[in-house]
């Protein structure tokens, strides 16, 4: 499938000793039923009767041998390393049929770029099966065709263990699914399977601009003379481009004209292909008595990574080596899924982001051509700009040119200009919370943090939430900027900052809690009100945060007005105290987010309802800001993009509240998302939050700046080179390394004028020789 060997490999088997003896008893898993006879289904009967040749092992599948959807199947270099190891005579008959390439073709307006380096190895999926269907025959596998599995719940009382291997539309899964709790996910584009007679010369992505809509292709050689199809596209173009209402035949030859270019005006051929939408299946377990899901049963992963078969044969493996491991089946059982479970949801996230980049394609489709490609090479994040750079210097080196990289200089570490302020490179240190304060000053603490980060070399140091009054407090141990006092303190951090690091800004964040006001210190009990010592709370709506929150008054005109003077008279202090930006926080459900949501704001004046209405109070006090606010000087706006809950603030919805912030003057838009309500159901993982930056960037053109389980420098350069994202955001690794910045250029080798060592620090400026470590072993080795 499309994309396999381009992601960066995920662990599919880890180290294990030498295959024990055949035991001098029959195993626990002695009779054997496989539902499905998929690749998965397939591998895992030969596996386990080659681990025992004395197994009983019946694979059910209800068509017949050569009865196979779709054309080609690519597996990754790791995939099948794992395969050679368990079973050399599979991998054998695999090598002899694959084709190999490495590039990928992009063509957009006209313009091919391409990208080489990535190693793909495909085969078609009938021969796939052919290979494993004489494999089990060879050792022994009831392989019984055109035959529907008995239920569920009579193979298991039969056998000693079931593989429910039964693809995407698995009636194991729904015959247990009290227990399997599966959740099925319908996505937004059609796209139909199909073949050509000739082989690609690379993996081929071609985007038509029609009258109805953006169509992609997705092409790729599994054969010497052949090629699988792909044809993908919004439900709104295929149903605008009339294909609803063709058949078969009708598609099929429609997609060629569509696509003559690519195919050289060559036919396309079917195979019963039918246009679809793609499912995201997720269950939460696997296993239910001596009932396994394996493969599209149990999760399917976007084929535009082509995961499918790989995450199946992994599985197979996976499975095969914890029943030899484990004492019994319910423990065979509990370790496959322990060891499955994160690989499987790591390349779920992948998918899903490949998979919503070709949703969202149209909004790339202005972007220059190169970084239009390095964008969809790198869309799920799993390719990045450092592994990308070492598949094809020359490609990635052009694409850095055309971003504006000087020789020799990473994206990161380019400059970024906000109104006169112009940063020296792309990172912030995201505003963290403290909660160390007394009486709202911020003291010697704050001093060595803030002054320590400046010093790592970031382009720009947040503040955490300043607090705009007292009552506006999220603890008593918040930061304040409402008394003279509190602005005195202030300057002596900026100071600090301005004169031992020089060429890094400083940034204040102003902010009120709001409803999330009163409560405990984060170590003392997150989220949780005071037990004593309580002050009054306000917000949009008399709503409280949790069940045992204090209930805020509903702020009423008089109430509004205080507050937006508050802000006003906080901002003006800010000015006194030196800081070169402010962010106005409107996210994380504190006072000004409450506004925004649906789910905080259930006013029924001028001020809720309508989104208009929503944010009607939070642009009234950005107006109020700006208007005092030096205009030489940037404001930024941090959005909770998403409430990570039914009815809340929608992605659509972010857009149209950065583009209104955009349109009241902000220079950039800090997105983040959640926090909203305490029952939120947040999809966490690596970079989760960028994606809603990145649509916000690309649907409006605004400045955006991301954060959110960003980690690495390697991210970082991506994100920013792709045009996902203008500046980003890290927390947590500032807290780890307070000199992340100046660490990330010393492992680039970058010494240039978007980081600066202190001088003090330049004899560290070399990064540390490390000790050599040993590479894992296969997962499952069993010998010849």
């Amino acid at each position: 499938m499309p994309g396999s060997s381009a992601e960066a490999p995920t662990s599919a088997w880890r180290s294990t000793p030498p295959t024990p003896p055949t035991p001098p008893t029959p195993p626990a898993a002695h009779r054997i039923a496989v539902i499905g006879g998929g690749p998965g289904g397939l591998y895992s009967a030969a596996l386990l009767k080659r681990l025992d040749p004395r197994r009983e092992i019946t694979v059910w599948e209800r068509n017949a041998p050569d009865d196979t959807f779709g054309f080609g199947v690519v597996l990754s270099d790791e995939t099948l390393g794992g395969i050679e190891h368990a079973d050399p005579v599979v991998y054998a008959a695999l090598q002899a049929e694959f084709v190999r390439w490495d590039d990928i073709d992009i063509v957009h307006r006209g313009g091919r770029h391409t990208s080489g380096g990535h190693g793909f190895a495909a085969l078609g999926r009938r021969r796939l099966l052919e290979i494993l269907h004489e494999r089990c025959r060879d050792l022994g596998v009831d392989l019984r065709f055109r035959s529907e599995a008995p239920p569920a719940a009579e193979l298991s009382a039969a056998y000693d263990l079931v593989i429910a291997a039964d693809g995407v539309h698995s009636l194991t899964r729904d015959a247990y699914a009290d227990v399997f709790a599966p959740s099925i996910e319908t996505h937004r584009c059609r796209y139909i399977w199909l073949a050509a007679d000739f082989a690609f010369d690379a993996f081929r992505f071609e985007i038509a601009e029609t009258e109805h809509g953006v169509m992609q292709l997705h092409g790729y050689p599994y054969a010497s003379d052949a090629s699988t199809v792909i044809v993908e596209m919004r439900e709104e173009v295929w149903e605008a481009a009339g294909f609803a209402e063709l058949d078969e035949q009708e598609s099929t030859e429609r997609c060629a004209k569509i696509f003559a270019d690519a195919l050289g005006g060559r036919a396309l051929r079917g195979n019963k292909s039918a246009w679809t939408t793609f499912r995201t299946v997720v269950n939460k377990r696997w296993s239910h008595g001596n009932t396994v899901l394996m493969g599209d049963a149990a999760h399917t992963a976007h084929f535009s990574i082509g995961s499918g078969t790989k995450l199946a044969v992994e599985d197979a493996l996976a499975l095969a080596a914890c029943l030899q491991e484990q004492p019994g089946i319910p423990e065979a059982l509990a370790a496959y899924e322990t060891e499955r479970r994160p690989v499987v949801e790591s390349t779920q996230r992948a998918a899903r982001a490949s998979l919503e980049w070709f949703e969202r394609l149209p909004d790339y489709l202005d972007q220059p051509p190169r970084q239009f490609a390095f964008n969809l090479l790198t869309r799920s994040r799993r390719v990045t700009h450092d592994n990308l750079r070492l598949r094809d210097a020359h490609f990635t080196e052009a694409v850095e040119r055309d971003f504006g990289c000087p020789e020799g200089t990473p994206p990161m570490f380019t400059p970024f200009r906000l109104r006169d302020l112009t940063l020296r490179n792309r990172v912030v240190v995201s505003p963290m919370d403290m909660y160390s304060a007394e009486d709202g000053v911020p003291g010697d603490f704050h001093l060595v943090h803030l002054g320590a980060r400046a010093l790592g070399g970031a382009g720009l140091v947040m503040t955490e939430m300043v607090c705009v009054s007292e009552r506006g407090r999220i603890t008593p141990g918040c930061a304040g900027i409402y008394t003279d006092e509190q602005a005195d303190a202030w300057r002596r951090i900026t100071d600090f900052a301005h004169d031992q690091a020089p060429g890094t800004a400083i940034g204040v964040q102003l902010g009120h809690s709001g409803r999330k006001g009163s409560t405990k210190l984060m170590w003392e009990g997150i989220d949780d009100p005071l037990d004593d010592g309580n002050w009054p709370l306000v917000a949009p709506s008399s709503l409280p945060y949790k069940e045992n929150s204090q209930r805020p008054l509903e702020l009423d005109r008089a109430g509004l007005d205080e507050i937006r003077e508050q802000f006003t008279s906080a901002a003006r202090r800010a000015e006194h105290s030196g800081f070169d930006l402010l962010e106005l926080h409107c996210a994380h459900g504190y006072l000004l987010s409450g506004f925004l949501s649906p789910l905080t704001n259930r006013r029924t004046d001028a001020y809720g309802g309508s989104l208009t209405n929503r944010l009607r109070f939070p642009l009234e006090v950005f107006d109020a800001i700006r208007e005092l606010w030096p205009d030489d000087k940037p404001m930024t706006v941090r959005i909770s993009a998403t409430d990570w809950a039914d009815g809340g603030t929608t992605a659509e919805e972010a857009v149209e509240i950065a583009r209104a912030f955009a349109d009241h003057g902000a220079d950039a838009i800090d997105v983040s998302t959640g926090q909203v309500v305490s029952d939120e159901r947040p999809a966490y993982g690596r970079s989760y939050q960028t994606p809603f930056a990145d649509r916000i960037r690309n649907e409006t053109g605004i400045p955006v700046i991301t954060v959110g389980a960003i980690s690495s420098w390697d991210d970082v350069n991506s994100l920013i080179l792709a045009g996902r994202t203008d500046l980003c955001a890290l927390a947590r690794p500032h807290l780890y390394d307070p000199h992340w910045t100046l660490h990330a250029a010393a492992e680039q080798g970058y010494s240039g004028p978007g980081v600066s060592w202190p001088q003090q620090y330049r004899a560290g400026s070399r990064r540390p020789q490390t000790g050599r470590t040993d590479a894992p072993k296969p997962r499952l080795t069993l010998g010849g």
